[in-house]
């Protein structure tokens, strides 16, 4: 039996813990992972346990597989979380959207509440409103008027 040797050097710092509680003997010299020759590595552990190689293969076999279940129900937990996280963000969205929706319906209604006062009232008095409108440009041209004068002054002035 051969230990799959790209799975146990992918794994082995966290695999070493569990080859010292099976074998307490073993230091961490006999277990440094060397070139990655397996086979070295384990007749280190042969060697110092008086362990049959079959036995030590078998067990490394073992180690490797109750990993690859770990990581695999780990995995599949993390999915199932992310899949119920997604799930409640959608459902929030879409309360939030709803509610979004109902809120801009409310304030485009009383926008166009407001604009059919404001018409209305221009249509009663269209003469005032008209008025209203030449003052408050008459007023804004002043206004600009005024401001262009005087950042004109300024610039002649900075000349002498």
């Amino acid at each position: 039996m051969a230990v799959n040797l790209q799975n146990l050097q992918g794994q082995w710092n966290q695999l070493k813990g569990e080859v010292k509680k099976k074998w307490s003997q073993l230091t961490d010299d006999d277990l440094r992972w060397t070139n990655g020759n397996v086979d070295q590595l384990v007749g280190r552990i042969q060697e110092r346990t008086g362990e049959k190689r079959e036995q030590i293969e078998k067990y490394f076999d073992s180690l490797l597989s109750e990993g690859s279940s770990a990581l695999s129900n780990a995995v599949e937990t993390v999915g199932h979380a992310a899949t119920q996280a997604t799930n409640r963000l959608r459902e929030s969205y879409g309360k939030l959207s709803d509610q979004a929706g109902e809120k801009l319906g409310a304030v485009s209604d009383m926008a166009s509440e407001q604009y059919g006062h404001a018409r209305e009232m221009v249509v009663r008095n269209p003469v005032q409103w008209v008025a209203a409108a030449f003052g408050i440009g008459f007023l804004a041209g002043m206004i600009a008027g005024y401001t262009s004068s005087a950042a004109s002054q300024q610039q002649s002035r900075r000349f002498f």
